[in-house]
């Protein structure tokens, strides 16, 4: 395994790449509502991208046709954007979405609510980003990488609820996915030792039933095999010698 670690240009130039991305995200939260399909948010989501001069980072990424993944109640994520799938009063849906900035990738999902949803989605997103925190508390110079994997998990796990152990988070930098892998679980190894200039994209998928995940016969869409919800959460997070730095969430 090399995980690579950035130098002060590259981290900002990465820095640059979260904080726009992040406004691509806070641009897409506001056209979430009842009635809008998920090819117009990704369309939407392309254009933003766009007049930043940048480059989305899925389209084309393995053969995947759009910009952002847009997954729906039940789906983990990669959800294939389409005119006919229209958001209803009541879903959730997860948007995946990156860039590239002069050469440097950044990655970013939000679960948002579409118009009035029930107490348990409006708790499984909830959670889903609180075990986000709780894995980042951990995400420091000198501690072992699946500390973090273990905080997300035990934290989701409490809730009752499944975390996906077939999709994981990942380095990143100048490619979309680079070494280490990040799971959102317990190990039984420690994983490496985590150190200065490492970014990391970090990314519970949680579900409200039980772990296990299918994939559809597009070879994409990603969704819980009992059919209940899941939601999403991800942020690119710089390791420092001291806090963690967050590079796709401003706070």
């Amino acid at each position: 395994m090399s995980v690579s670690i950035k130098t002060a240009r590259e981290i900002d130039l990465m820095r640059h790449a979260g904080e726009l991305l992040e406004k691509v995200h806070d641009e897409l939260a506001k056209a979430i509502k009842p009635g809008i399909s998920t090819w117009d948010i990704d369309h939407l989501g392309e254009e933003i991208i766009r007049s930043y001069s940048c480059i989305p980072n899925f389209l084309h990424y393995n053969g995947f046709p759009a910009s952002i993944c847009v997954s729906v109640n039940d789906e983990v994520v990669h959800g294939i954007p389409n005119k006919r799938h229209i958001l209803k009063e009541g879903d959730i849906v997860s948007l995946d979405a990156g860039l590239i900035y002069q050469g440097y990738h950044s990655d970013a999902a939000r679960t948002h609510a579409v118009g009035e949803i029930s107490k348990e989605a409006e708790q499984l997103i909830k959670v889903t980003k609180e075990s986000f925190f709780e894995g980042i508390k951990f995400a420091k110079a000198g501690n072992h990488l699946h500390e973090i994997s273990a905080a997300i998990g035990n934290y989701a796990e409490s809730f009752g609820y499944g975390v996906v152990r077939e999709l994981v988070g990942h380095g990143i930098g100048t490619h979309l996915h680079e070494d280490p892998q990040i799971p959102n679980f317990a190990c039984k190894s420690r994983g490496i030792r985590l150190q200065p200039g490492m970014t990391l994209a970090i990314e519970p998928m949680i579900n409200i039933g039980r772990p296990e995940v299918v994939w559809l016969d597009d070879d994409w869409t990603v969704v819980t095999e009992d059919g209940t919800l899941s939601a999403h959460y991800e942020n690119t997070v710089l390791i420092t010698e001291g806090e963690p730095e967050i590079l796709t969430l401003s706070i």
